[in-house]
């Protein structure tokens, strides 16, 4: 017994004492989605890309509102969610104790508004995610307000009500230019 005292007081202790003393983590450790609502734009590619599908996208029964739930009981913290995000609304964390005494403890929700189609009124797409592409637009082609104006109205509009009333520019388009009828030899 002597033997195996100093043999364990030799090689010292090979557990840690975690719930006593923090964990020393990674810089890159992938723990729970730390989501910001104010920086989404209810896009949905953090859904599209979520493998487990944690992360969904339901449209409320009176389509007026579109919510974004992630239940991290199904996240096994891949990162996509974090990667696809075009406004950084999703970060992984350092947390990683996530046990909780009910399971609606682990839903985290948001709920954004929808569009409605300036011609038929069908809600279609989140007003947010339509305010950000044009701001992105107005900040890279440095348009003035007209332009962005009536930007606003091909944007506001749904895509059956723009085939039907011929609100997109498509005429400005010049296809032919990029299709050859010569045969290479």
């Amino acid at each position: 017994m002597l033997k195996l005292i100093k043999k364990v007081l030799k090689t010292g202790t090979a557990t840690v004492a975690y719930p006593f003393k923090p964990l020393d983590l990674v810089p890159h450790f992938r723990g729970k989605p730390q989501y910001t609502a104010g920086q989404c734009i209810a896009c949905g590619a953090c859904a599209n890309a979520c493998p487990s599908n944690a992360l969904t996208m339901t449209t409320a029964e009176d389509g007026e509102s579109i919510r974004w739930s992630l239940f991290l009981g199904r996240c096994i913290f891949c990162a996509r969610c974090e990667e696809v995000c075009p406004t950084a609304a999703i970060k992984l964390s350092q947390e990683f104790e996530l046990a909780v005494w009910r399971k609606e403890d682990l839903f985290e929700t948001a709920d954004f508004p929808v569009c409605h189609c300036r011609e038929c009124g069908k809600p279609y797409a989140v007003q947010k995610e339509i305010d950000f592409a044009l701001n992105l637009l107005q900040e890279s082609a440095a348009l003035s307000d007209r332009q962005t104006d009536e930007r606003r109205v091909q944007y506001e509009t749904c895509p059956e009500c723009k085939k039907m009333h011929g609100i997109s520019s498509t005429d400005r388009i010049d296809i032919g230019r990029h299709m050859t009828t010569e045969a290479h030899s």
